[in-house]
């Protein structure tokens, strides 16, 4: 059995706290030392892509107390722990499953009576089967003419995850002719979203799909609704443009309702949803199910190298325990993703809610207090536009915040113009490269308004093209590095009691029993 402690009660912790601003990135990354530092401080991850940390605050004194403190923590036995069906979420007393819905890393997993990795991979069949004949136009409107647009509603992690992803292989999609169907997605209860997206598509030749794992989410069946009336005004039969992902005991399960459903459960978290149903339906209308299915092993690809115990060679588990010294010894509060692909555009938004919404807690697993810090905020868009906009608080800002790149020696388009002797994608990547070394080794001025500090961290993680098996890769990086530190951190990654209160005291005052601020705020609003 693995121990479970508090980070501050780990005699790594101890080790790590006598090891802060172990290194100055101005001495270090400065010239040939730099360059070979470039080419040593890399790990490679799976589908030719890599992860490289040699702008971060470490040396290979740091990166051994690192070690020490993977070893200690348990980390590799606590993953194993996870992916092998042990109760991990122990606020909802569930097993933690997503890493199923792509590949069996351990042995069965039976919860319920069922073989879940069975069950997951049934469902894929299904949808997969269901996709196909939509595609065939053996699936149909109601004048027998083929679907053209697939239309999400679903909110959180049944929205931003597959947005995200959907986003991510759009264009790649439309150049290898591997494009089905246009998605859309509503998840905003405000009616202008619905409306929006509703105006934008045609309603006779779009095919629903509703997400809500209990089949109760407000949001989500408050949209139906709003998509239920706009079909039933255009004359059609909403029964025959909608299906359902849902568990398979809720109330959407078996209902007339829908043309059919496909299910999820309890052990897998809306944030940590993409490679399950809920990515699934909408990825594979979208696309076809050759490319989920790519999408899968890729992720599937990388949960194999988050196993290895030596961090070196295990880029999600490095990439987190990095993390960790730099909030909890360097004091850093806040990270920045940054992708350096317009195809990650929605990426940074998908990451805050995977991050902040698993690791945001300040008790442990236990529902003790910690006496440390625990996830930081994040945020981010796509370079090169943050770099004209907040990228000045980055340089010279009171604050240091870590930084986090993503970028790609190809464009997925090929499709791009020589001006000035190089490629559009040719400056794009010199925009990463150059903002790494600036954040890193600063510049000196006598005119402190053009002074740069530096000794701004950051790291990259580097990909030849965007494709299914990276964006695969990409995401199960996170969700494992995301993993990883609320392991160290003791905390229960894997439930969101944060955001039930408001959900509560929204019904609340939607009910009229409100009183005392809450009646006033009602009434501010005109409720």
């Amino acid at each position: 059995m693995v121990a479970w402690n508090n980070f501050d009660k780990l005699e790594s912790y101890k080790t790590l706290q006598g090891l802060k601003n172990q290194v100055e990135l101005k001495s270090v990354m400065a010239g040939a030392n730099g360059a070979k530092r470039v080419a040593e401080y890399s790990v490679p991850m799976s589908n030719g892509m890599a992860y490289n940390f040699a702008a971060k605050q470490v040396d290979d004194t740091v990166l051994e107390a690192l070690q020490g403190l993977a070893d200690e923590a348990e980390l590799i036995d606590k993953y194993s722990a996870l992916f092998n069906g042990e109760v991990i979420n122990t606020g909802e007393k569930r097993l933690v499953l997503h890493q199923l819905t792509r590949g069996q890393l351990g042995g069965d997993v039976i919860a319920d009576g069922v073989n879940k990795r069975e069950f997951y991979v049934k469902q894929q069949e299904r949808i997969a089967e269901f996709a196909n004949k939509v595609h065939n136009g053996e699936i149909v409107n109601e004048k027998g003419e083929k679907f053209t647009t697939a239309v999400q509603i679903g909110i959180g992690g049944s929205d931003l995850g597959p947005r995200a992803m959907y986003l991510a292989l759009e264009n790649w999609a439309k150049v290898t002719g591997t494009f089905k169907m246009e998605a859309r997605f509503i998840s905003n209860v405000d009616p202008d979203d619905a409306a929006s997206v509703l105006a934008g598509v045609d309603v006779a030749h779009s095919i629903f799909i509703l997400v809500s794992k209990s089949g109760t989410t407000l949001e989500t069946l408050t949209n139906e609704s709003f998509v239920k009336d706009a079909l039933k005004k255009a004359g059609l039969d909403a029964s025959k443009h909608m299906i359902a992902v849902t568990s398979d005991a809720s109330p959407l399960a078996k209902s007339a309702d829908y043309l059919d459903a496909f299910f999820m459960d309890d052990y897998i978290g809306g944030r940590y949803s993409s490679t399950s149903s809920v990515g699934g339906a909408i990825l594979s209308l979208a696309f076809g199910p050759d490319v989920f299915a790519r999408f899968l092993n890729g992720a599937a690809e990388e949960d194999k190298l988050a196993r290895n115990v030596d961090v070196r060679k295990n880029p999600a588990m490095l990439d987190a325990l990095i993390g960790v010294y730099e909030r909890n010894i360097l004091g850093y509060e806040t990270t920045a993703v940054l992708p350096y692909s317009q195809a990650l555009s929605r990426f940074p938004a998908h990451l805050q809610q995977l991050d902040m919404e698993s690791n945001g807690k300040s008790v442990n697993r236990f529902g003790e207090p910690v006496d440390y810090v625990t996830g930081p905020v994040i945020f981010g868009e796509p370079g090169t536009n943050g770099q004209h906009s907040f990228y000045q608080l980055l340089h010279q800002g009171t604050d240091i915040i870590p930084l986090q790149f993503v970028g790609f020696k190809k464009s997925q388009m090929a499709t791009d113009v020589v001006i000035e002797d190089s490629t559009s994608q040719q400056k794009l990547c010199a925009n990463v490269a150059a903002q790494i070394m600036a954040f890193a080794c600063g510049k000196d001025d006598d005119n402190r308004n053009k002074y740069f500090e530096g000794n701004r961290p950051s790291s990259i993680i580097v990909g030849d093209q965007l494709t299914p098996e990276t964006l695969g890769a990409l995401l199960a990086h996170f969700e494992n590095k995301v993993m990883f530190q609320g392991f160290v951190w003791n905390l229960n990654s894997f439930d969101q009691e944060g955001v039930q209160l408001g959900k509560t005291l929204a019904k609340k005052v939607l009910s009229g029993d409100t009183s005392d601020a809450l009646a006033a705020y009602a009434k501010l609003l005109d409720i």
